[in-house]
């Protein structure tokens, strides 16, 4: 039988756990009935130092990535607005202030791919803009707390990953970006019919605030799943991690 644990900073410890957790439901019900013991149960992890701690949440991370991949429906649709409900102005949004937004030369810009794809051509904004464009209306939704409605057009990124033969069947989709953010998403969030190679705002050019010359928007994920100013994408089967995931912010990061 396995002995209950007890440790001096056990209300700092399970705090901690559940800020890790992003689902507001989830956490309400494990505030009630998670204790330390529970938590190294769950997790397998030692909990008696802070190497132990770190571990745990590591894999409460891990568990949280495989529960919403499983109950991720690529098939279900995030809510469509109506243009009357746009957030005017929509909201800048980054790790850095305003005046420190990439101003990338639409000339010279090339789109870079890499990895599982058949098609390696460095992609110019002349032949992205020629594929078939989609409209959305949708909300952003931010890890912190607030929300806004705007309009984002560009190719369906299904439609952009089939034209680069890229491997449906591998893991993830990776980005790189001029302001050196990185993310990445799981392949069946990628093709879903949302996920969008995003080249407009508002039926203009997208501005370099909201990510000219193109950002990835999907509807279905937190807004630091979308990233703007895209010069690279690759897909791989080797877990690429992100910018706020690598900092401790759950890798799904679904909405």
């Amino acid at each position: 039988m396995r002995k209950t644990i007890h440790h001096p900073d056990q209300d700092i410890i399970i705090k901690e756990a559940l800020g890790r957790i992003d689902s507001p439901a989830r956490r309400r019900f494990l505030k009630g009935s998670l204790t330390l013991g529970g938590l190294s149960l769950l997790t397998g992890c030692d909990l008696s130092d802070s190497a132990g701690v770190e571990g745990a949440l590591r894999r409460i991370d891990r568990f949280n990535d495989r529960v919403q991949a499983w109950l991720f429906d690529p098939k279900r649709l995030a809510p469509i607005y109506a243009e009357s409900l746009i957030t005017r102005p929509f909201p800048f949004n980054a790790f850095y202030g305003l005046n420190r937004v990439p101003q990338v030369d639409a000339d010279s810009f090339r789109l870079e791919v890499t990895g599982l794809v058949a098609d390696r051509h460095p992609w110019t904004l002349t032949e992205l803009r020629a594929l078939p464009q989609t409209d959305q209306v949708t909300r952003h939704i931010c890890v912190e707390g607030w929300s806004a409605i705007g309009k984002w057009g560009g190719v369906p990124f299904h439609v952009f990953l089939k034209r680069i033969g890229a491997d449906l069947n591998a893991r993830y989709v990776g980005f790189k970006c001029a302001d050196d953010y990185y993310t990445s998403i799981d392949m069946p969030t990628a093709l879903h019919p949302q996920t969008q190679l995003t080249l407009t705002y508002d039926g203009e050019t997208l501005p370099a605030r909201y990510g000219f010359p193109m950002k990835i928007r999907i509807p279905t994920k937190l807004g630091y799943k979308n990233p703007k100013h895209v010069q690279a994408i690759f897909v791989t089967n080797s877990y690429p991690g992100g910018y706020w995931e690598d900092q401790g912010y759950n890798w799904f990061g679904g909405s």
